[in-house]
């Protein structure tokens, strides 16, 4: 996708405190964009948001939401419920763009939030509304959790061999751009957009070699069977229908063997297999580096 230079637009952006809508806040403005971030406060108030929409009379909207925990509740609650209250705002003040960060995992939905989010794709598709949605991979966030374990001379935690998940993880920066170039791009208009960041696909093991390697430290790894997972989740689904605790739990044990065992990358429909090559590739940011800011504390 080309980069246009858009004129400076009027943007209303949901999601801002997160950890990717703070970066696209941060684009909008370097980029001269008017825009209005609303609080968690009024995204929650149908009625705060309908005159904040209002006041603002965005051009373009970009949602940056989602759901903190993946529950069921909770994700009908935000990534569909939610963004809907925001499409009729949008629609109702006179938007003509709305962007929204879904994700590269509701290619195979299990999930409950993939199904609330694919369900708001749906209907901001057919609302007449001139759209976008990108659908990033992996974040770095998301693949920094054992950071502290290695400095600290543990070992990697892998899954299996580690070699059953790839995926081109993407920086909050490099992402913030790409979204903020989909603004009168007619490349992006009415477009589902997968994206990466800079290649090779990356694997579990190979994201630990890396991060030992920047470390200094010999590559150390303990493998874990993700059937541990599969088992939790055919535990506490037992009192899923007496108990939202148990339902809660139930869900976050199927998505950890969900992302212990699925891939990040563009599914090819017609073979059912993850393809790096079919998985585009935006920034220049790399995991390496990354990984150097965090062990180096910055």
């Amino acid at each position: 996708m080309t980069s246009p230079n858009p004129a400076s637009r009027r943007v209303f952006l949901a999601g801002a405190s997160g950890t990717i809508g703070s970066a696209v806040l941060r684009r909008l403005e370097a980029e001269g964009h008017a825009v209005t971030a609303p609080g968690r406060a009024v995204l929650t108030d149908r009625g705060a948001l309908a005159r904040s929409m209002g006041e603002a009379e965005p051009e373009v909207v970009i949602s940056c939401i989602a759901s903190r925990s993946g529950s069921p509740k909770d994700a009908q609650a935000v990534d569909f419920r939610a963004n809907i209250a925001l499409l009729e705002a949008a629609q109702a003040a006179g938007a003509r763009h709305f962007i929204l960060l879904s994700a590269i995992c509701v290619q195979k939905p299990l999930l409950a939030f993939q199904h609330a989010k694919l369900r708001f794709e749906a209907q901001l598709a057919a609302s007449g509304m001139g759209y976008t949605v990108v659908r990033p991979t992996a974040f770095f966030k998301s693949l920094s959790g054992q950071v502290k374990r290695v400095k600290a001379g543990k070992p990697f935690l892998i899954f299996g061999d580690g070699e059953l998940t790839r995926c081109k993880p993407i920086s909050d920066d490099d992402l913030a751009r790409f979204i903020c170039q989909c603004i009168d791009n007619p490349q992006a208009l009415g477009k589902v957009l997968p994206i990466g960041g800079p290649g090779p696909a990356i694997s579990l093991k190979e994201q630990g070699e890396l991060l030992f390697q920047v470390a200094g430290k010999e590559p150390r790894f303990k493998s874990v069977s993700p059937r541990i997972f599969t088992a939790a989740e055919r535990i506490l689904a037992l009192g899923a229908p007496f108990s939202d605790w148990f339902a809660e739990k139930a869900e976050y044990a199927r998505i950890a063997r969900y992302y212990a065992t699925e891939s990040m990358l563009v599914l090819d429909p017609e073979t059912g297999t993850y393809r790096a090559d079919l998985t585009p590739e935006f920034g220049a940011e790399t995991l390496r580096s990354h990984y150097e800011r965090l062990l180096a504390g910055v």
